[in-house]
């Protein structure tokens, strides 16, 4: 209908995931359909994994006696701290409060999931009950600026072993403090029990967050909070302005005013890109031709993704901009393919490039400059040229295209490498 939102995060699934042992996780949220997979095994490797922790907090003897909400504040212990992170919420009116967790050395600092350890899911619980940004934890220190004196201090202070306890820390105020480290506690002597019930949400690696606990049996539907509304004749009436045109209007649309063939306009009717389409061709329809639009979504973009380019690098905002640039004369439509790879390929180095940067390599030749660039590669290869005759524009041609693909058209390519090589032949 093309009235549907588009694009990551609005088509979102739910998984239920559970393994024997361990009880069933909601995950909320996967925004691709390709990484359930990878969700639900990283689910399976979490769960594994707490209950791994669980069995070495019982082989060590932990009790949830053992397991407190005394919260202490520590700041007068880093308050000549060289961490940066500690001074800057110092000066921000802030507090240095810590949760000692007995017997629990080295456990914070186990991976539950790639990238995430069980501090990860004791700063999930701070975060989500306590409104903190975070915490810090014993396993992670010294760090961010953290000495191992002030370690030492803070284990002084807490009366804890060095060699069997650790403590979280969180750097804010006594209300949130204690709220974030009251449920970090509650997580943590959860741990003796196994996997807590909870509603998780999806990252977009495939790992999971902490979300809330999971609705108990009293929860209702509908929901009790929203108003039934009405359907009057006037609500239908004022709907059916909204009301898209049918595949066989949009077909007529597309080849008649658009200028497609009816096999691509039919392949971009069933596909969920013809809103897409829609759209840049409402705003770039004075710049481009309909056609060169329809040719970047259905061949260039899923030809790069079946090539093993990863397509969701690319945004609409980038389609946008290189079409404008073909628009604009500035490169030429072969290029397009070439410039959203090469923008792919700065991204998944962690350098956030532009179109408009890679653009610059690609920018237009004159066509004095093409003619002379055939005129050399025909020289570079005149005895093949003179003994082959006309059979030889197939060589002179993807000899030519190596240095000047994607910044001229190809179709004027040909035409100025039959002109030069019938020069040269008669």
């Amino acid at each position: 209908t093309g009235k549907v939102k588009r694009g990551i995060g609005t088509i979102r699934q739910d998984l239920n995931i559970s393994i024997r042992g361990g009880e069933k996780i909601e995950v909320k949220g996967v925004s691709k359909l390709e990484i359930i997979p990878k969700v639900v095994e990283y689910e399976v490797i979490r769960q594994l994994k707490l209950l791994e922790i669980r069995s070495e907090l019982l082989r060590r003897g932990i009790k949830a006696s053992d397991m407190t909400n005394s919260i202490a504040d520590v700041t007068e212990v880093v308050k000549d701290t060289k961490s940066r992170l500690i001074s800057k919420s110092l000066r921000r009116g802030l507090r240095v409060y810590v949760l000692p967790l007995r017997g629990f050395k080295g456990v914070l600092k186990i991976e539950v999931q790639p990238g995430r350890r069980f501090g990860t899911e004791l700063a999930d619980y701070a975060r989500a009950w306590g409104g903190v940004g975070g915490l810090i934890h014993s396993d992670e220190l010294p760090g961010y600026g953290i000495s191992s004196d002030e370690v030492e201090k803070i284990y002084e202070v807490l009366g804890l072993s060095r060699d069997r306890d650790a403590f979280v820390m969180v750097l804010a105020d006594k209300e949130r403090a204690k709220r974030a480290l009251s449920a970090v506690a509650e997580r943590a002597r959860y741990a003796l029990i196994g996997i807590p019930k909870e509603t998780r949400g999806a990252n977009p690696d495939g790992t999971t967050r902490y979300l809330r606990p999971q609705p108990g049996a009293a929860r209702m539907y509908p929901e009790t909070d929203v108003p039934p509304v009405r359907i009057t004749a006037e609500v239908l009436n004022e709907a059916l302005k909204y009301v898209p045109k049918s595949p066989e209007e949009l077909l007529r649309e597309l080849t008649s005013q658009h200028g497609l063939s009816n096999e691509l306009a039919g392949e971009l009717i069933r596909d969920p890109s013809i809103g897409t389409y829609l759209d840049l061709v409402k705003e770039l329809g004075d710049v481009v031709q309909p056609r060169v639009i329809a040719t970047t979504l259905m061949i260039h973009i899923k030809g790069l993704k079946a090539d093993g380019v990863n397509v969701d690098l690319i945004g609409t905002d980038d389609i946008k901009e290189v079409l404008r640039f073909v628009g604009e004369g500035i490169v030429a439509k072969e290029a397009i393919p070439e410039i959203l790879k090469e923008v792919v390929a700065y991204r998944e180095r962690g350098v956030n490039v532009g179109v408009n940067e890679v653009v610059k390599k690609y920018s237009r030749i004159s066509i004095s400059e093409l003619r002379d660039i055939i005129r050399m590669v025909i020289s570079e290869n005149r005895d093949v040229v003179l003994s082959r005759g006309s059979r030889a524009f197939k060589l002179i041609m993807g000899r030519v295209m190596a240095t000047v693909r994607g910044r001229v058209d190809g179709g004027l390519v040909a035409k100025i490498v039959r002109e030069e090589l019938d020069k040269v032949l008669k």
